[in-house]
């Protein structure tokens, strides 16, 4: 059995699932170097090496790479921050290591004027509409304003505000979430605005769906649609997240789409890839997930509310668990040039996020419900272990947001830990993954409860089934 080295740069479960696949690998004896946003007890377990690397400044993951360059094959990064900072540009100009992402001028999600622009000139008709204000176009204040209300004149005030580079401000905003009042969208408006340039585009009705593709640079291997769900609480109630969940129905597509759906997806997904690709005379340039659209699904067709550089969380948990192939030759095959599928188990698969109290304003909401004494426990997992055995592969434990202390597990500020459940269909997966959650105990932590549930979807497919009516 060939001995590979791989490196992962982590930040969350999403990389504990890498780290799972390649640990599960069938063909190599695999040796994995983790640079770790914090000391993550299931990266820790498989690392050969795990380095905590706070900020994941990208300096610091060069030396790492460097100290170990004679063992590792090549590298795969999931966080956004490193990919925009120039991970793969430095470690591979400095060690010779091939890394798994895009270089740095390609990881578009750092700038969404560049986004809208870029689809823009390659797919107008996916875009909703929008409108780019720039501190360099304005003298005043009042020039600014006057501008802003004529644009929200004309999408009936149905905005969604998005600065070029969340660094600084409120981040994004959306009309009857974040503000009621064209005050208090100004007010939104230029807490970024004195930053950097915003966006204002048309809040769009419809279904949304995660679409991810793997590239080699050359080739476009799209996987199966997820359903991410941003909201806090059930019944999409309190804020947006970073995803309490997600999940992935038996075949490719989602519950509320219809095959043609998935076709027009595709279709424009590759559009999107083909034409871009053009553009780039380094045909390596693009390997990773270049494409982690959010698509929205309207009545009159797919708008892309925004793409990411980098594989989904929690939307590319669901994926990797049950893919056929070795994850590590998927790996050199992108290194190759030579990836041209990817086949998955025909699974359907949920995934729970348990988080803690201070995510998602629970404690405040609810805070009668919330178990003080239990927030600075240690997090049990025998209970979620001791489910492995009447499960076994069905059910799949990855931390997150979670560090070791003297040997226990105790929850971060973010996603503490993942719950992947796998069955036939989705309520049989849905299942498996909230009796895992329910059975970690310690943190405090606490969950929704109603991912993928049957009401959830049916509201879904209730919803387009209207949109789809309208003439």
């Amino acid at each position: 059995m060939d001995k590979v080295g791989i490196l992962v740069v982590s930040y969350g479960a999403r990389e504990a699932t890498m780290v799972d696949a390649f640990a599960r690998s069938p063909n190599y004896k695999v040796e994995l170097y983790v640079a770790d946003k914090q000391r993550n007890p299931f990266n820790v377990e498989k690392a050969a090496k795990h380095k905590v690397i706070p900020d994941l400044n990208v300096e610091e993951i060069c030396k790492f790479a460097e100290a170990h360059k004679e063992k590792i094959d090549f590298a795969m990064v999931g966080p956004e921050k490193p990919i925009i900072e120039g991970v793969r540009n430095q470690v591979e100009r400095r060690t010779g290591i091939p890394v798994i992402c895009p270089r740095q001028e390609y990881a578009i999600e750092a700038s969404k004027v560049e986004q809208r622009l870029l689809f823009q000139e390659i797919a107008p008709e996916a875009n909703p509409r929008f409108k780019i204000f720039s501190p360099d176009d304005y003298k005043s204040g009042g020039d600014v304003r006057r501008d802003v209300y004529r644009w929200l004149d004309e999408l009936e005030n149905k905005a969604v505000v998005k600065p070029d580079k969340p660094a600084a401000g409120k981040g994004v905003g959306v009309w009857g979430d974040h503000f009621a009042t064209r005050k208090q969208l100004f007010e939104h408006f230029m807490s970024n605005f004195q930053y950097s340039s915003v966006i204002i585009e048309e809040k769009v009705d419809g279904e949304e769906s995660s679409f991810q593709a793997l590239c080699d640079g050359k080739h476009f291997v799209p996987l199966p649609d997820t359903r991410d769900y941003k909201r806090a609480f059930d019944d999409d109630k309190g804020p947006n997240t970073g995803g309490m969940g997600s999940y992935k129905d038996a075949d490719d597509k989602l519950p509320f789409l219809t095959a043609t759906d998935r076709e027009n997806e595709l279709a424009l997904a590759t559009k999107i890839f083909q034409k871009w690709k053009t553009k780039i005379s380094d045909d390596t340039a693009l390997r990773g997930i270049p494409l982690y659209l959010a698509f929205m699904h309207t009545g009159s067709g797919i708008k892309v509310l925004e793409n990411n550089s980098r594989p989904g969380d929690p939307e590319i948990i669901n994926l990797i668990p049950i893919l056929k192939e070795d994850f590590v030759d998927i790996c050199f095959k992108i290194l190759d040039g030579n990836l041209t599928r990817v086949d998955l188990e025909r699974a359907a698969t949920v995934l729970t996020y348990k988080v803690p109290p201070s995510y998602g304003g629970y404690a405040d909401v609810y805070p009668s419900l919330v178990d003080n004494a239990a927030i600075n426990t240690a997090v049990d997992f025998s209970g979620v272990h001791a489910l492995e055995s009447k499960y076994g592969d069905r059910i799949r434990v990855y931390p997150g947001a979670m560090e070791l202390r003297n040997g226990k597990a105790y929850a971060l500020k973010s996603r503490a830990v993942g719950v992947l459940g796998i069955g036939e269909n989705i309520e049989e997966a849905r299942q498996i993954s909230l009796e895992g959650a329910r059975a970690i105990k310690g943190g405090a932590l606490w969950n929704r409860t109603d991912i993928a549930s049957k009401q959830h979807i049916a509201k879904s497919v209730n919803h387009m089934d209207r949109l789809r009516r309208k003439p």
